[in-house]
This record gives C-alpha cells, structure tokens and sequence, in this order.
C-alpha cells in the first residue's frame, strides 16, 4: 500500500463555503474513490487554506489519479470544486495537487 500525501490551497474567501461541500460529499463520488483505490482519505486544513490531503492506495499516486479521472463523476466534483482553489482558472484540483515526499513512517 502506498501512501500518498498533497497539497493545495483553498481561496481564503471560500475556505467555510469548501468545508460545507465537504459534509456532503456525493455517495457516487465517495463510491468512485473507493473503487478505484483511494482508501482511508482524508483532507486537513490550515486557517489560511493551505490544504494537506492524505490517501492509501495499492497504486502510484499517478495512476490512482488516472483512475479517478476516467470516471465521470470525477469530472463533475473537479467542475464543481474548481473555483475553490488559487491556480489557472478551469484547471482541476487533481491536476494541481503537489505530491509531498515521504521521509519517515512509524510502522
């Protein structure tokens, strides 16, 4: 199992308005997550929008968004998510996210 750890920032001014998307997650988007291995996902957040986001997958992090991307879902929560996020207006989240490097993990 890989673990995958990103980064992104949430526009300051739609930090509450993210959160509130957040409570309620489509069942057909946390479907498509699980399926194609995306396991034990979680998202933190600074004050300031810096966000961390955290997932475990048998794949690489490349091709667990690959997956992702091929369902359509996905593409309507990327649409919808987009103007959430400080980066090119119309790029999707999962194409900005900033893998971070594992250094250590405690067994």
């Amino acid at each position: 199992m890989n673990r995958v750890g990103f980064l992104l920032k949430v526009k300051e001014s739609m930090i509450e308005e993210y959160k509130k998307k957040h409570e309620e997650v489509w069942p057909e988007m946390l479907k498509a997550l699980s399926e194609t291995g995306w396991h034990n996902y979680s998202i933190f957040m600074k004050k300031d929008g810096t966000l961390f986001g955290y997932f475990e997958t048998p794949d690489s992090f490349e091709a667990a968004l690959e997956k992702m991307g091929q369902t359509e879902v996905n593409e309507r929560w990327q649409t919808m998510m987009s103007p959430f996020f400080e980066f090119p207006e119309g790029a999707h989240a999962d194409e900005q996210m900033i893998q971070l490097e594992e250094v250590f993990h405690l067994d």
